[in-house]
């Protein structure tokens, strides 16, 4: 079984509703969720949001955390759940936010990308430092995403 149709699984067991935030990925992650049968009843919504004025118009993400921390920071891949969870009303959400290249990478080196996920009063951070061209970085980060979303899940709620 693929991590996410565990991960669709998990979400249906315990009746949760997930959101995707994405700017690096495009919305890759959603689109890796929705090819599971049977995810319509866990996703309803999805943004991708790759710039900061999208960043900031549709998950709330506050204009000093750019200018503070940039847009591929810790930090802003926090708030971007925080915020994804609060426009879409879901239970759990999982945020994207890097520099896939070939440009870019003034704020952090080419390849790093950050990852959040999930609840509202738990929110996990990762970092991660891909290789490869930009869409293999791209690639990379939705299975770091869903990895990420699946070791969430299994911590929270498969020992229940």
């Amino acid at each position: 079984m693929k991590q996410e149709e565990k991960v669709v699984e998990i979400l249906k067991k315990h009746q949760l509703k997930l959101t995707t935030i994405e700017s690096c990925t495009a919305g890759a992650i959603a689109a890796r969720i929705v090819d599971v049968p049977g995810a319509s009843e866990v996703f309803e919504q999805g943004f991708v949001t790759y710039s900061n004025e999208a960043k900031m118009r549709a998950v709330k993400v506050r204009e000093e955390i750019f200018e503070k921390y940039g847009a591929v920071s810790g930090e802003c891949a926090k708030e971007m759940v925080y915020g994804g969870l609060l426009e879409a009303k879901a239970d759990i959400a999982v945020s994207a936010t890097g520099f896939a290249g070939p440009s870019g990478g003034w704020e952090a080196p080419v390849g790093t990308v950050f990852i959040g996920c999930g609840f509202a009063k738990d929110i996990q951070v990762r970092e991660y430092h891909l290789n490869g061209s930009r869409s293999k970085v791209r690639e990379e980060a939705v299975a770091c995403a869903i990895c990420q979303l699946y070791d969430y899940l299994s911590e929270h709620f498969e020992h229940l």
